[in-house]
């Protein structure tokens, strides 16, 4: 099997620059990190919802399936402190789109 392609620093400030864009929480600055197939977002919790001291917290996990070539989207359970498969998308550009869009606050609670 051919080495995944992720994580890579092309798509690694790719991501940076599009959650720039996101609708929520505009005024902290997350931090995408390179992981194991894909990329992590973790970021300041400004709302003090998940973290009262406002730390930082997870926000979103991408994955890419070698085999399905697809990416996965995955959403921090804070209390169980699980992440949950949210949706599979065929691009990283949709991925991004309902990252940055969250019309009802799963990842930037």
């Amino acid at each position: 099997m051919d080495r995944c392609p992720h994580p890579n620093e092309l798509d690694l400030k790719r991501i940076e620059r599009r959650i720039s864009e996101r609708q929520r929480y505009r005024y902290v600055s997350p931090e995408v990190h390179a992981i194991e197939n894909g990329y992590e977002i973790r970021s300041p919790c400004c709302s003090r919802n998940i973290d009262k001291t406002g730390g930082t917290i997870d926000i979103a996990r991408m994955e890419y399936g070698q085999e399905s070539k697809r990416w996965r989207l995955y959403r921090k359970m804070h209390v169980e402190g699980q992440w949950l498969l949210h949706a599979e998308y065929e691009t990283l550009s949709a991925l991004l789109n309902e990252l940055n869009l969250d019309p009802e606050r799963r990842f930037w609670q």
